[in-house]
């Protein structure tokens, strides 16, 4: 496992480039006798394994790196560079960990594929592409993944992160905020520098919509609700001091506690634009484009009670964390079957958590005296120095596994068993 996990890390891929990942983990998995489909979603990887009558519990891991450039100084570090959706040459890390999540999903493969005396059931193993742009998960659906492969009676997911080695973080209910990629595309009517009257500046508008867009937490979204994040990450406009661009691009996270904030915020930001470009005579209305988004994350209580009751039961309860709600967002909530509009009822029941991956010895170095001062001096995920431990293997593989236990059905006893002990 820890050969596979410095390959991952040493060849990461962007979102929806990992054919290689997907080959690597389609391999392992059919060497240890799953039915392997790949090309699910574009480069998705489902692995089933039929052991008698019981649940179908779906194992699910992303595969996907980040356009950015590794700083940890380890021997196996990244060095890749590659073209991202744009064009661009950009530098490529498994920055978020997600080699990790690869490694223990092939891991756990292995080890319920070799002790099928201890469960029953149907094992349904999904490698998921490009988590990070929000894409995968839906490509996945799109692809009528349950259609071809059964509907699972639960979904569970795990994601490392900078809490140290043998915890687990575990939150009840709503655990991952809703999350949306949007683009404003901003017209304007190019010319020179110095004759500004003469041209229609997208420029200014930009600058202005992207203060105005603060309003729209600060005036109109309840505090009670939870409040919410509106991040302008990008703003792209000309390339000369003397020339007056014909249009400005600019691209931003949403992210919110509720699905129906998400659209009142969406909402809001359309009508902005749309009165900005207005204001600073625009000769077109925007384009505000939805590039991606996802649900809020929520646990279903049934599964979310039973993963981490063994999860307790193993490491002790004492190594059970409540993180709260997470900023962050994830796609796993498109692993939840619905197939109707905003507020339907999800078919499959989820089940995400996180575990530690910073090394004992990491987290006595690290500054701060309690729990929450450590945690937030070490380098999180997306950091280009996040470096989960070698440790977290094992401890990601031990949660998943039992996880998983936690929700097969266990085999029968010798004893009851009318058929004998296979």
């Amino acid at each position: 496992m820890e050969a596979f996990y410095r390959d991952l890390h040493s060849h990461p891929e962007l979102s929806m480039q990992e054919g290689q990942t997907a080959a690597k983990v389609a391999r392992w998995l059919e060497r240890c006798g799953y039915e392997v489909t790949p090309g699910v979603g574009r480069h998705g990887v489902v692995g089933v394994l039929r052991n008698g009558p019981g649940p179908t519990v779906l194992l699910r891991a992303d595969m996907d790196a980040l356009p950015v450039e590794e700083k940890t100084g380890r021997p196996d570090a990244s060095h890749v560079r590659a073209k991202d959706a744009g064009g661009g040459t950009v530098p490529v890390m498994h920055a978020c960990g997600h080699d990790v999540h690869v490694t223990c999903l092939v891991g756990v493969a292995e080890l319920l594929a070799t002790a099928r005396h201890h469960w029953r059931g149907t094992l349904m193993m999904v490698a998921q592409p490009a988590e990070e742009t929000l894409q995968g998960a839906r490509a996945m659906m799109r692809d009528h993944l349950y259609e071809r492969f059964g509907r699972p009676d639960v979904a569970l997911a795990q994601h490392v992160g900078p809490l140290q080695v043998g915890f687990i973080g575990h939150h009840k209910g709503a655990s991952m905020m809703a999350s949306a990629n949007v683009r404003v595309r901003i017209f304007g009517k190019g010319g020179h520098g110095s004759q500004p009257h003469l041209a229609v500046d997208p420029v200014v508008i930009a600058a202005y919509l992207v203060t105005r867009l603060q309003t729209i937490v600060s005036r109109e979204v309840d505090l009670a609700a939870g409040g919410a994040v509106i991040s302008v990450g990008s703003l792209h406009a000309g390339s000369r001091s003397n020339v007056i661009p014909d249009e400005a691009v600019l691209e931003m996270t949403v992210r919110t506690p509720t699905d129906a904030l998400q659209k009142q915020v969406l909402d809001a930001i359309t009508r902005m634009a749309k009165a900005e470009c207005e204001a600073g005579r625009s000769p077109r209305p925007p384009e505000v484009e939805v590039m991606s988004r996802t649900r809020v994350m929520v646990n279903d209580d049934s599964y979310f009670t039973r993963v981490r009751s063994a999860h307790a039961a193993w490491f002790g309860e004492d190594h059970i964390v409540d993180p709260g709600m997470a900023s962050g967002s994830e796609d796993f909530p498109s692993f939840d079957g619905r197939t109707s509009g905003e507020g339907a009822r999800a078919e499959v029941p989820l089940v995400y958590w996180y575990f530690g991956g910073t090394s004992h010895e990491a987290w006595k170095r690290a500054p701060g005296k309690t729990f929450m001062e450590k945690l937030q001096s070490l380098p999180s995920n997306h950091s280009p120095l996040f470096d989960p431990s070698l440790d977290s293997l094992r401890f990601g593989c031990e949660s998943m596994l039992l996880a998983a236990l936690a929700c097969l059905g266990e085999e029968p006893r010798a004893e009851t068993s009318a058929g004998g002990v296979h």
